[in-house]
């Protein structure tokens, strides 16, 4: 490859073909993204300049980034960065990678929280932010409310707080460090809204999934235990511990739990009103469930 003269449009054919021939998943899209990273162009421009012809060292990384991607490497980790909510977030191999489908718990959660914040701002929890991808776009559609967000590993709360100060948000969302509830065990039934993205993936279900899965993405974000429901059954019994009565509890699931998640939160007695949301393809993919009103008195 690096003996030849090389325009943008012959190596995109070329990458697509071979990629194609190595199983990797949309060849053509992962071809653009990483060429476009290389030359640090947009992907439209590509196009623009399709007759540009690649210096060898333009040639070299390019070279280096097929050979992690034919590896199943990402194509988020290889560039480093990842869309969501309209929003270019930095990734590493410390954060799961955002997902569409994640973007039905955003608009859940914005369907509660009011666009003004009114006297008392509501305080929303993200359990186990990552990336802080989920937080980050509630936060930036509902200034004035009061945001925080949890993970247990140090290493993905500073991804999450770089996004935050990319996007202005840092100032606005609390980071805390410890596992699930365990940072706001003190602070009493304070909490209106909590989010999360939880672990789901039953563990046998998770060693079969495409590497770029199972090799590349912390297992820990991934895993729900021998059932998938590890994670969703400890935030189904003690959410409702540090919530304001009717507050609500919003979490995804995998398109296949709604039935077992269904059975947990009528047998934890803790909400009056639950229901599953389905995603832009149509598979069950977020709960939402209110706190009884007949709670404790609000601790605020």
């Amino acid at each position: 490859m690096l003996h030849e003269t090389w325009t943008i449009l012959r190596l995109l054919k070329w990458t697509a073909g071979y990629f194609k021939s190595h199983q990797v998943e949309q060849p053509r899209l992962a071809a653009e993204v990483l060429l476009a990273y290389t030359l640090g162009l947009r992907r439209v421009d590509l196009y623009v300049q399709y007759d540009r012809h690649l210096e060898l060292q333009e040639l070299e990384t390019f070279k280096g980034f097929i050979k992690r991607r034919i590896q199943r490497e990402p194509v988020a980790y290889i560039v480093g960065k990842k869309e969501f909510w309209s929003m270019e977030l930095r990734v590493t191999s410390d954060v799961m990678i955002p997902r569409p489908e994640t973007e039905t718990l955003v608009e859940a959660a914005l369907a509660i929280i009011p666009p003004e914040p009114g006297s008392i701002p509501l305080r929303t929890l993200d359990l186990g932010t990552g990336s802080g991808a989920i937080v980050l776009a509630i936060a930036s559609e509902r200034p004035g409310h009061s945001f925080y967000a949890v993970d247990r590993s140090k290493k993905a709360l500073a991804v999450a707080q770089d996004n935050a100060r990319t996007y202005q948000l840092h100032k606005t969302i609390t980071f805390l460090h410890g596992n699930w509830f365990d940072p706001v065990r003190k602070s009493g039934r304070c909490l209106d809204v909590i989010v999360s993205n939880p672990p789901y993936i039953s563990s046998h279900e998770l060693d079969v999934l495409p590497p770029e899965i199972s090799r590349y993405e912390p297992r820990e974000a991934l895993e729900g235990g021998s059932d998938g429901l590890e994670a969703i059954r400890l935030i189904v019994k003690q959410a409702s511990d540090h919530m304001v009565p009717e507050g609500w509890l919003i979490f995804e699931i995998g398109y296949d739990e709604w039935p077992a998640v269904d059975k947990l939160i009528a047998g934890s007695g803790a909400y009056s009103d639950w229901a599953v949301i389905k995603d832009y393809s149509g598979q069950d993919r977020v709960v939402k469930a209110k706190v009884r009103g007949n709670q404790t008195e609000d601790k605020r």
